[in-house]
């Protein structure tokens, strides 16, 4: 290769036959042009076909694949290093020797560098076979984001473009002793040093396999490893990030991911000692870096397994992560314009995690209630010619719970709310008043509170949906009630002499419960325009379709 090329693929390979062959046949293929490229594939003592396969590209793009061949040394890192060391591009790029790029991944990141004087480039990247990939900072292109701005801290493989001048300006390089995570020094390092960072959202540049039988070394590493890892790469961001927000975004992704992943679902089940270890570690962890403004930014259920781990409450930490698993999340507990989520440990003085750490702060409430909302009774109460539906409604709360109703709604449900199940309320929401009583009393397991409500109906035809209303941390959520596993009250036929109507309790295709009121001898004139009603709304649905 006569003239530097634009960019130096490092591809640090072990064991990875039959991955490699795509991967590499993807660098090959770039639009970029080979003519522009340079791959530098490290063979790390490979015992498969690995190492074989390099060299059969290497004959084949003599110009451009070079292959070097080293003893194990246990991790990526070290070969990564040997490449930058021979790498002549002007920029370099890493990508895993099992994961493949989209054709114009290199040739679109090298022009939005050139374009934005940018030192570091991430291209959008995406999983497959059930390979999670974060996805936050892909919404959209950007010619420059931060670490205090974006999603960033959440992104931080070495799987982007980076300006080589900028990294052997600052002699960046991974830290080789470490068996997983060696690549996050390399690259909060260079995200600082950068002089700008840019974003291609609009192409997928990157694809992340999961092998088939998961020996990713990501996968492979065990908790105390995986534990000293995180340490050491949080000790060095601290010592090259000073104290405040910058630190503070970075290594929240650090308690959220990293740490929270030691005190997962298998946790209940290791070796006591282990298990003290862990809690141990993260304690100590938690000591310096643990600030409010970290503990505030991270969901409750996490925040709550970091803070029983600092607290050495190994015991409780268990039970919070084999009770969730088992039944799902804790109710909360209303006390005041404040909701918590009533993991073990909460206002128990022996413990001693602040009331704070349990607080609901900015958390995904709807999906919670709705998870936890469930019919217990429906039925009918009929005094002559009036009939009210009457049920019992198990909803996930405790405590100031005096201001629940449940309502029969007119129309459905926006689709905004099916994701979650419910929905909050606008603040300027206004509703209308409540038809009929609601009365509230505690669950015999003291682990939620059930709703008795009796809704007189009107002689109307009309479906109504049956939904409760929460008053949660100052906010009003809307609650559809599902029926799905439980039978529903045979129709009942009600109303005054000569003008009956019929009223039914219904689970609707989303496992909805809906009350369906019917007059059951209608007027002539009020059949043909029900008709008339059906045949336009059919009309107008086949136009939308046709255009």
């Amino acid at each position: 290769m006569s003239a530097a090329p634009d960019v130096s693929v490092v591809v640090a390979v072990y064991n990875t036959m039959p991955y490699l062959t795509e991967c590499l046949n993807s660098l090959i293929g770039q639009s970029i042009g080979r003519e522009r490229l340079e791959v530098v594939a490290v063979d790390d003592g490979s015992t498969d076909d690995s190492g074989r396969e390099l060299d059969r590209f290497a004959a084949l793009y003599p110009d451009t694949v070079k292959v070097i061949h080293q003893p194990n040394s246990g991790g990526p890192a070290a070969p990564s290093n040997r490449a930058l060391d021979v790498a002549t591009g002007r920029f370099v790029y890493f990508i895993g020797s099992d994961d493949f790029l989209g054709e114009e991944a290199l040739e679109r990141m090298v022009k939005c560098a050139d374009e934005n004087d940018s030192d570091v480039v991430i291209g959008k990247m995406v999983g497959t076979n059930g390979r999670y990939v974060h996805q936050q900072l892909y919404k959209e292109n950007a010619a420059h984001v931060g670490l205090t701005d974006s999603a960033l801290p959440f992104t931080l493989a070495n799987t982007k473009l980076f300006r080589r001048e900028m990294v052997e300006k600052h002699h960046l390089r991974f830290p080789e002793h470490l068996p997983v995570g060696s690549d996050q020094p390399f690259t909060i390092e260079a995200c600082v040093r950068a002089r700008k960072i840019s974003v291609v959202a609009d192409y997928t540049c990157y694809y992340a396999v999961k092998r088939g039988d998961a020996s990713n070394i990501t996968y492979r590493a065990d908790h105390l490893a995986r534990l000293r890892a995180a340490a050491e790469i949080m000790d060095f961001t601290a010592g090259l990030i000073e104290a405040g927000e910058e630190r503070d975004a970075v290594l929240r992704r650090h308690f959220t991911w990293e740490l929270a992943k030691l005190v997962q679902d298998d946790f209940p089940s290791l070796d006591r000692e282990l298990q003290r270890q862990l809690c141990a570690g993260i304690a100590r962890l938690a000591d310096v870096y643990f600030t409010d403004a970290v503990r505030d930014a991270m969901d409750v259920k996490r925040r709550v397994r970091i803070a029983l781990a600092r607290a050495g409450a190994v015991d409780e930490l268990a039970e919070a992560i084999s009770s969730e698993k088992e039944h799902g999340a804790p109710p909360f507990v209303l006390d005041g314009t404040r909701a918590y989520a009533r993991y073990p440990g909460f206002r128990d003085a022996l413990v001693g995690v602040p009331d704070r750490v349990y607080e609901l702060i900015g958390e995904a409430v709807p999906g919670r209630l709705a998870k936890g909302t469930e019919l217990v009774a429906s039925g009918w109460e009929q005094q002559g010619e009036s009939l009210a539906y009457t049920a019992s409604v198990r909803v996930p709360v405790l405590g100031d719970v005096d201001g629940a109703a449940l309502r029969l709604v007119k129309g459905a449900m926006p689709k905004s709310a099916d994701k979650a199940a419910a929905r909050r309320l606008k603040d300027d929401h206004e509703l209308a008043p409540v038809v009929g009583e609601t009365t509230v009393e505690p669950a015999a397991d003291g682990a939620a509170s059930v709703l008795h409500a009796r809704v007189p109906l009107e002689l109307v035809t009309g479906k109504r949906g049956v939904r409760v209303y929460l008053d949660v941390a100052g906010s009003t959520y809307e609650i559809p009630v599902r029926g799905k596993d439980l039978p529903m009250p045979l129709a009942r036929r009600w109303g005054r002499d000569g003008d009956p109507y019929r009223a039914s309790a219904v689970v609707n295709p989303k496992g909805r419960v809906v009350i369906d009121t019917a007059q059951l001898n209608p007027p002539k004139r009020t059949v043909v325009r029900r008709a008339l009603g059906g045949l336009v709304r059919k009309l107008k649905s086949r136009s939308k379709r046709k255009k």
